[in-house]
């Protein structure tokens, strides 16, 4: 049995990366964050031996699989991708001997509080220094009116102590904010709430956890921006295959689109309409993207994506589109940086609890590279044209850290790009796939 990878090292990392570069290959991004540790939780609570293909093996996600092989799932890999979950059911989870550490992953904590909210055992959900500042009320509130007890730290942050042997009732909960992870959380504890649990969207965010349930044999209800489930049932083992992940291919599309000559294929990219959001605001800004190839894997609509260089314009992001980029902003700000004009955001107040306040990161960081912006509390106002070299900070957030290499690309000198860690979170091998498409990237630790 593989053990869970870990970054060990207590050295910081730091990106250099050169100005300029022509991008040129084809190349498969990783499997995609969201869907593995999906496929992780849905498989341990199925009654059977699930397969799982193309699994994430970054931080964020193997910290969900290491959470449930200390609830005692049995659960074999990753290797090269390939995990195999013996599942025990939902009322086969043991007590954990310690707080579950999901270190800077969001998702694990707010899925895994809904999961965990109807279990007969306590448990305590902690992270590192950066989750334990996310807000956790907005999935600690719908689950206490469905009946679970949970404890938060003060001011509603990790850790989150939920208390077992609570009998949960399902709700009607309109989101007060398009989330999916909150939508997904209420979802999960529904699988163990009597009656119904249903959930109306305000906006349509992602949609892997039905697809997922659906395809692990539980019955999900859609009817235009709500969705349902009754409680009392049960999942059956399948196999998932995980397509690339486009909020990592996202950096390679802005990246291709910005610099001259660049004509790049992503292979195997997740294309579910509640993800597209990057490629159609590119589009809009006048990115050259082509889809082929369509197919589906595993119920997730897959897709080939060429992206050739195109001289960019800015524009004002349209509403419906800013919950189906919500994680691609950071890179589309490098986008706007170098488009022609203005383009203005508004109405993505989420992003100032993300792992990082990502407006005011990517501001400050845009700034320091000689971008004239504006920052309102709910978006940002970028005015494209040259940026300069520079080092700045990616407050130890993965998305600042790689947009910002992007950003390198049409950069008048070198980007020094500090507090790097975190990048494999979301993306290990960034680094490598950067410098096999075209970029000149140094890691230097110090």
């Amino acid at each position: 049995m593989t053990s869970v990878k870990k970054n060990v090292t207590n050295r910081t990392v730091d990106y250099r990366v050169q100005c300029g570069g022509t991008l040129a290959a084809k190349v498969r991004v990783p499997g995609d964050k969201s869907i593995s540790h999906r496929s992780i939780m849905l498989a341990a609570l199925a009654e059977g031996r699930s397969e799982i293909f193309g699994f994430l093996e970054g931080e964020d996600s193997l910290a969900t699989l290491q959470a449930f092989r200390a609830m005692g799932v049995v659960i074999e890999g990753p290797t090269q991708g390939h995990v195999v979950v013996h599942g025990v059911g939902l009322r086969g989870l043991k007590a954990p001997q310690n707080a579950l550490d999901l270190g800077n992953s969001g998702t694990s904590i707010r899925l895994l509080a809904g999961l965990l909210a109807g279990q007969a055992f306590d448990v305590t959900l902690t992270g590192d220094e950066s989750l334990c500042r996310r807000p956790m009320n907005r999935v600690a509130e719908p689950l206490r009116r469905m009946g679970a007890k949970i404890e938060t730290g003060t001011g509603g942050v990790p850790p989150l102590t939920l208390r077992g042997g609570q009998a949960l009732t399902g709700i009607d909960y309109l989101l007060p904010v398009a989330s999916a992870q909150v939508k997904s959380c209420l979802l999960l504890a529904g699988l163990y709430a009597v009656g119904t649990t249903r959930i109306v969207e305000p906006a349509p965010t992602r949609d892997h956890s039905e697809r997922m349930l659906a395809g692990f044999g539980y019955a999900v209800t859609c009817v235009g921006p709500a969705v349902s489930l009754h409680g009392g049932g049960k999942l059956s083992a399948t196999t998932v295959d995980i397509p690339g992940d486009i909020s990592s291919a996202a950096f390679f599309m802005v990246a291709a689109s910005i610099a001259p000559g660049s004509d790049i294929t992503l292979q195997h990219v997740g294309v579910n309409p509640t993800r597209t959001g990057v490629i159609n605001i590119l589009r809009l800004m006048g990115a050259n993207i082509e889809i082929s190839n369509e197919r589906l894997a595993g119920g997730e609509p897959v897709a080939d994506i060429r992206v050739r260089h195109a001289l960019l314009q800015g524009i004002t992001i349209p509403q419906d589109q800013v919950p189906l980029a919500i994680d691609e902003f950071p890179v589309l700000f490098v986008a706007a940086a170098c488009a022609t004009g203005t383009t203005v955001l508004s109405g993505a107040e989420e992003l100032r609890v993300k792992e990082s306040d990502r407006i005011q990161a990517m501001a400050d960081g845009l700034s320091v590279l000689g971008v004239q912006l504006q920052t309102t509390p709910d978006g940002i106002i970028i005015h494209g044209g040259m940026l300069h070299g520079g080092v700045v900070d990616s407050n130890g957030d993965h998305r600042i850290a790689m947009a910002f290499a992007v950003a390198a690309l049409r950069s008048s000198g070198p980007i020094v790009i500090r507090n790097c860690n975190n990048v494999a979170t979301s993306f290990p091998g960034f680094v490598a796939l950067s410098r096999q498409l075209g970029f000149s990237l140094e890691e230097e630790f110090q």
